[in-house]
């Protein structure tokens, strides 16, 4: 069984307590999830499932979207409303402000990791280090902000929908935007909507996952995340070659567009997936793609 199952994490649940679920049911040891999301928050999670562990790094450098709020007035440790509060103070900015300064967190933005979060310092968590109650200095880390709606605003309450990049810390998002209207600010809800191409309106629960017999349970093709890449088609009397994963010659090949030197490609023969590969090209017949990953 190979394939992405597009679950819908509840609240409550890790990551990990979701692949355990599914590899459960499956009966299957090759399972992984493509992107961590905390515990408390809820949305998409795509679960790869045998061959499709391959492309789980395709899922985690993809755009994730989230719904989230905000709530003003508050600091807390964890940057979340699930944290300890260590500052409260008076919002005096106006919808109007509030507004204009949220517009000014989209694009390009440097962005510090919280203490409170899974990355590593000299191979110790963060998390774990801020539970001894102490705190380390981390560099900032560059993300794009593609997209930020303002849904409502209620009082000291935004909701908004936000697509980012990977490595984007909504909870910091929300801390950033407080601390630039001068009244401090955490998350108080977070759904991701949508991973890639993997939407909340088509994931399923673990009720309907549980609901349903094994044979039933219909997973996403493998290629399904790659859709953007450049779609390659191997001539057919190349196939024993390519299955064996030898550098293949661009004059056996048919692109769906013009290719580029170092593209990254998915490769079929006969409309069959077969891998991803990169394009190493000297002019515009002459070159070759080489196979990162085969997946027969």
């Amino acid at each position: 069984m190979n394939g992405i199952l597009n679950m819908l994490k509840p609240p409550g649940m890790t990551s990990h307590d979701m692949v355990s679920v599914v590899r459960r049911k499956l009966g299957i040891k090759k399972v992984g999830h493509t992107g961590t999301l905390d515990p408390n928050a809820a949305g998409v999670l795509p679960i790869c499932v045998g061959q499709a562990t391959k492309i789980s790094q395709f899922l985690l450098d993809s755009n994730k979207k989230y719904r989230a709020e905000l709530t003003l007035g508050i600091t807390t440790d964890t940057q979340d409303i699930y944290g300890d509060i260590i500052d409260e103070r008076e919002l005096n900015a106006s919808e109007d402000q509030i507004i204009k300064v949220i517009s000014t967190f989209q694009g390009e933005l440097q962005q510090v990791p919280p203490m409170y979060s899974a990355l590593k310092i000299g191979g110790k968590k963060l998390y774990e280090i801020a539970r001894e109650g102490k705190e380390v200095e981390r560099a900032s880390r560059k993300i794009t902000i593609h997209q930020l709606e303002i849904l409502r605003i209620n009082k000291n309450k935004i909701m908004m929908d936000v697509t980012c990049s990977k490595g984007t810390y909504i909870r910091t998002l929300c801390n950033d935007i407080g601390e630039a209207l001068g009244c401090g600010g955490t998350m108080s809800f977070l759904l991701r909507t949508a991973t890639g191409n993997f939407d909340i309106n088509t994931a399923i629960t673990i009720e309907d996952l549980m609901e349903l017999e094994k044979d039933d349970i219909q997973l996403y093709p493998v290629d399904f995340p790659l859709v953007d890449l450049p779609k390659v088609l191997i001539d057919s009397f190349q196939k024993k070659a390519a299955l064996n994963g030898n550098k293949i010659r661009l004059e056996d090949t048919s692109a769906n567009i013009k290719l580029e030197n170092n593209q990254t490609v998915r490769a079929y023969i006969e409309d069959v997936f077969i891998g991803i590969a990169t394009v190493h090209q000297i002019n515009d017949r002459d070159g070759f793609i080489k196979f990162n990953r085969l997946f027969v």
